[in-house]
């Protein structure tokens, strides 16, 4: 029934225009704090899908590293043994170390990363090439595949290359020696093979040769790896796969899910999507004093009712409830209004791209947009809390009001 006062309060002339107006300003306010809300958290949601499916393309499900140090030992009888699990698709051995390339005067540092032919199968490293082709060649005759950032800075074009770059690797069986220092290192000579680019800190950074080669270049045993990387049947079942890999390799290894190999990564823009939804939050909060105002102005209006209900035998707590449930009207109404809002302008930005990314160096020319339906929840909670804080006092100073009909 105080639902039913609620709702004829709201739609009913006030004798003062401007209690009518304020109510729909309140309503206003709620509408786009909540599209507002709506709209950043799904921003961000758009933005992690892209960020993630750039990163699986470099990175894989699972990743068997060592705990300390820099290499493994996998044994034939291990990797077979990794092979008859459950869940794996396929997998790749790969060894990574820092290396110098050089192009005559130009130089740069990269992570060379020696992979072998499953490689392709597990990553989709292979679709992000923009010039050439991934070819790794073999441990006679490597080739290399470089980052769009290394193949800048090197001033060459990798599919066009016909002279091969000098690649200096630090061996690992030997000590840096101060009397002549090149002893301790090795060196080749490589040819370019194409260029991928996916994202600026992979394309500045990597680059992609045999495995073959870089083992002999680090003089490496022929069980040594950097790791072994593995593609999953159902990503769904990532937790359960991981532990039943470390019950089998045990506590010197390391196995690690794509979230572990990128924590800092997901941890930041967790953090900072939580820090945008607090923010909007606290405007949400300020837009509610609005509430506050139109149930003040409505509880001086309803003076004579209120103790015309007093008389029939509403107590406090009924005339507490029927301004509590005017204030959640105003939230419902402005919460239905901004989640439709919200539902038009990203669809609008999806179809039609109605807000560009400035600068022109992404991948996409536009915000992305993703709905997540624990947002609406998420949004709904918070408009829920705000509106009864917002409601609450009105509501308590209107039940313990002391009127008299008679004037």
């Amino acid at each position: 029934m105080h639902f039913l006062f609620a709702w004829r309060y709201f739609k009913a002339k006030k004798s003062t225009h401007a209690i009518n107006i304020i109510a729909w300003i309140s309503v206003l306010a709620v509408i786009i704090g909540t599209a507002s809300l709506i709209l950043v958290l799904s921003v961000f949601n758009g933005f992690e899908d892209l960020v993630k499916s750039l990163y699986s393309s470099f990175y894989t499900d699972l990743k068997v590293s060592p705990q300390t140090g820099k290499t493994i030992i996998l044994t034939s009888k291990q990797l077979k043994q990794l092979a008859a699990v459950q869940n794996i698709r396929s997998s790749s051995l790969v060894v990574e170390d820092k290396a110098l390339l050089q192009n005559g005067e130009p130089l740069s540092i990269v992570n060379l990363k020696g992979v072998d032919s499953n490689y392709v199968q597990i990553t989709g490293i292979d679709q992000k090439m923009a010039d050439g082709k991934f070819a790794i060649g073999n441990t006679d005759t490597p080739a290399i595949v470089l980052g769009a950032g290394i193949e800048n800075a090197l001033g060459l074009q990798a599919d066009r290359n016909i002279i091969p770059l000098s690649v200096y690797l630090f061996k690992k069986t030997n000590e840096l020696s101060n009397a002549d220092p090149e002893s301790s290192l090795s060196t080749n000579n490589i040819f370019t093979a194409g260029t991928f680019l996916i994202q600026q800190d992979f394309d500045n950074n990597y680059a992609f040769t045999n495995i073959g080669f870089m083992k002999h270049m680090l003089g490496l045993q022929p069980d040594e790896y950097s790791g072994l990387e593995i593609a999953l049947t159902n990503a769904a079942e990532t937790e359960k796969t991981k532990s039943v890999l470390q019950n089998i390799l045990g506590k010197n290894y390391k196995v690690e899910t794509r979230y572990e190999q990128n924590k800092s990564l997901y941890a930041v823009m967790r953090t900072e999507k939580w820090v945008i939804y607090g923010v909007l939050t606290l405007i949400l909060i300020v837009a509610a004093f609005n509430i506050v105002g139109s149930l003040t102005m409505l509880v001086l209006e309803k003076q004579k009712d209120i103790q015309v209900l007093k008389a029939l035998g509403a107590n406090n707590n009924y005339v507490k409830k029927i301004f509590l449930s005017e204030g959640f009207l105003l939230a419902i109404i402005g919460a239905t209004g901004g989640i439709l809002l919200a539902f038009i302008i990203g669809w609008l930005q999806v179809k039609y791209k109605l807000v560009p990314l400035q600068g022109g160096s992404f991948l996409i020319d536009y915000y992305p947009v993703k709905f997540v339906a624990t947002d609406f929840l998420l949004v709904a909670a918070t408009i829920t809390v705000v509106s009864f804080l917002a409601s609450w006092f009105p509501s308590q100073k209107a039940s313990l009001r002391q009127i008299e009909l008679k004037s």
